[in-house]
């Protein structure tokens, strides 16, 4: 019999995680089934158990879920205490739960790895500081970066959660380097050479209202949203000068690997998943 995964949220059908782990699974000759769980709003709980009950050996968690599983998990690890949120539940040999986070070292991996960007003494400025920044935010913090400004609409959040960030053991940028929180409009004559959306602004195709040139010369932007065109934020950044202009469906794939490497010791290829995924 498989090993069984599944990822639970709510919506799910349109979820590509049995896609890629299905293809995770092929690569490296692996013998495991992976499905979906729709999750009842009013009982995650109930639901994480009763799959773990029945056998299941982990569960990638989504949108709405990530803090009931943070909740939920007997341990956690520190990029998952951070984060407040938990993406990855791994069921340990005495029956406990594992929590960890793997959407920012999906997001450095995708920018590094895959795209070559140096995050050593770099500039890098994350926009929004909501579920989504704080889930990146420790990995960000731990590539070294001269300095990590997190702004947002709501001011003392983005301090609060620089706060939180500076102060966490691993977190360490670049020497002499600082993390502080801002709100958008204290960015006036700034200048950045990675700047990470991880607001919500385009599900309405908007872009978070930051200055016109606080891109610097040669700088990246990258969306932690996707789709099949161009994100809003994309069209941003190309009008703006940038030299890459990202989106996340790399990051989806690179904090799946490391989801399956948490789960079965085994680390796939993302490339050609990545490249499936773009059809």
């Amino acid at each position: 019999m498989s090993d069984r995964y599944a990822v639970i949220g709510n919506p799910i059908a349109h979820s590509k995680s049995p896609l890629i782990h299905a293809e995770f699974a092929r690569q490296t000759g692996q013998c495991l089934e992976y499905g979906r769980i729709l999750g009842d709003p009013n009982d995650f709980a109930g639901d994480a158990r009763r799959f773990f009950a029945e056998g299941g050996r982990g569960l990638n968690v989504t949108v709405p879920f990530k803090e009931q599983a943070w909740a939920l998990a007997d341990e956690r690890s520190p990029r998952a205490e951070l984060a407040g949120a938990v993406n990855t539940l791994i069921r340990l040999d005495d029956g406990r739960l594992r929590g960890d986070n793997t959407d920012g070292v999906g997001l450095v991996r995708d920018l590094g790895d895959n795209h070559g960007f140096r995050f050593q003494g770099a500039r890098v400025l994350l926009l929004g500081a909501g579920g989504a920044a704080r889930g990146v935010l420790l990995p960000l913090l731990e590539t070294g970066p001269e300095r990590l400004l997190i702004a947002n609409r709501t001011v003392s959040k983005a301090i609060e959660l620089a706060a939180l960030g500076a102060a966490f053991p691993s977190a360490t940028p670049g020497a002499g380097g600082t993390v502080e929180g801002r709100g958008l409009k204290a960015l006036e004559g700034e200048s950045f050479d990675l700047i990470v959306n991880a607001t919500s602004a385009g599900l309405s195709d908007a872009v978070p209202a930051i200055p016109e040139d606080c891109l610097s010369d040669g700088g990246w932007i990258y969306d932690m949203l996707y789709g099949d065109a161009p994100t809003a934020f994309q069209r941003w950044g190309r009008t703006h000068g940038a030299a890459r202009a990202l989106d996340g469906l790399g990051m989806l794939v690179e904090q799946a690997a490391e989801a399956f490497w948490l789960w079965r010791g085994a680390r796939p290829e993302t490339l050609p998943v990545i490249k499936l995924l773009r059809g």
